[in-house]
């Protein structure tokens, strides 16, 4: 039970860990991304799609990557050069790709829809650790986008928090205003702040169809975009923090599978919002205390 309850946190913290890390990104740079959601459904139904039709897993990557790109290129030309309403401009976006994906799974299965697989993303076992008992194949026997993961968090943080470009990103959502006067295009660096974003978002999706379920339903992301805004916040803005916040959702949602398994007399419904409540009970707790970058959600027009 433990190693199933390990294996389920790591598996359910993965895809809010990557989305998150890439809103860090985005909100650092001023803008805010309620997108989320609707870029990691795109990224899963044509990482998914593209997998089931070529075979390849590799253009299912790419397919994944390019929709959440697409998805966030969108949003940035509406935010950054039409400087309009950003929540507005993100969930309306959460609702074209909710309806796409929806019209695209008809289209190509059926009018009802039916279950698609695909081989799923293989485990890449690191050697004799991945032997050692419970923790072993939890952790050291993953596939690489969990391992990509984890690694993406102090690289993130090294990049937010030590490197020139990472000033240039928190100047840009701190003070877009004086960033512009000293030079610096926040145009741009909030335009390239979204498209790696949408790289992280991609690979969130890609990992909810072609390593966990390795098929499709409508709305599998299920709010994970949100949650990972959510996560941002608990994390206060650090790559770390939120590491361990998603870790913390991770851990509920396999509590979740855990009561349900043993046969916990509770209706089923109050079990599915566990995580959710868990969250939302969390970030009542912290949410208040942190503080978010100073330009964050404003829109900026260029003298």
């Amino acid at each position: 039970m433990i190693e199933a309850f390990l294996t389920s946190t790591i598996a359910m913290a993965t895809p809010i860990l990557m989305a998150a890390l890439g809103e860090l990104i985005v909100e650092e740079s001023g803008v805010l991304n309620i997108g989320i959601e609707g870029a990691m459904l795109a990224a899963a139904f044509f990482g998914l799609a593209t997998a089931y039709f070529s075979g390849s897993l590799i253009l299912a990557l790419i397919a994944a990557l390019a929709a959440a790109v697409t998805m966030n290129a969108v949003l940035a030309a509406l935010v950054v050069n039409l400087a309009v309403n950003q929540v507005v401009a993100g969930t309306a976006l959460d609702i074209l790709a909710a309806g796409l994906t929806g019209v695209f799974y008809r289209r190509l299965f059926g009018i009802t829809g039916k279950a698609f697989t695909v081989v799923p993303l293989p485990p890449i076992s690191l050697g004799p650790i991945a032997q050692i008992p419970i923790i072993g194949p939890v952790f050291f026997a993953q596939n690489i986008l969990v391992y990509g993961a984890f690694v993406m968090v102090p690289v993130t943080a090294f990049v937010i928090r030590h490197t020139r470009y990472g000033l240039w990103i928190r100047a840009a959502g701190e003070r877009p205003e004086a960033a512009d006067a000293l030079g610096l295009n926040v145009y741009r660096l909030r335009w390239e702040a979204l498209l790696m974003a949408g790289v992280l978002t991609g690979l969130a999706g890609a990992y909810l169809t072609l390593a966990y379920t390795n098929t499709f339903v409508e709305g599998i992301s299920a709010g994970r975009g949100f949650v990972a805004l959510a996560v941002v916040i608990v994390g206060r803005w650090n790559a770390y923090g939120i590491a361990a916040a998603s870790l913390l959702f991770g851990a509920a949602m396999g509590l979740q599978f855990e009561l349900q398994a043993i046969g916990i007399t509770l209706p089923y419904q109050l079990l599915l919002a566990l995580p959710y409540a868990l969250t939302l009970i969390v970030l009542a707790v912290v949410g208040g205390q942190a503080q978010a970058p100073s330009a964050l959600g404003e829109r900026y027009v260029r003298p």
